[in-house]
């Protein structure tokens, strides 16, 4: 059945597996690279309480790079320096 998704373009990539969360200046930081072909799309979510509410954002860029792991490091990095230019008006 997932060929038959395949050939006719049912099936989009899903994303590769959550990796464990790193805390950043108060912010929970989750990579989640997006696998796309033989690539990883650099993702992550990233969270924050304020005001007794949980606040998500989801940080998707264009880039992508051959290896998960590299996804990863990437995503973090790239939350981190969203973190720092943005603070709390990130939500």
């Amino acid at each position: 059945m997932s060929f038959l998704k395949k050939l006719f373009g049912g099936a989009a990539d899903a994303p590769a597996k959550p990796e464990p969360s790193e805390t950043y200046n108060g912010f929970k930081i989750t990579p989640v690279p997006m696998k796309e072909g033989s690539e990883y799309r650099i993702s992550c979510r990233v969270e924050k309480e304020l005001g007794g509410e949980m606040k998500t954002h989801h940080l998707i860029r264009a880039d992508t790079l051959g290896s998960a792991d590299a996804a990863n490091a990437a995503s973090i990095a790239k939350a981190k320096q969203l973190i720092d230019q943005m603070g709390d008006r990130l939500f």
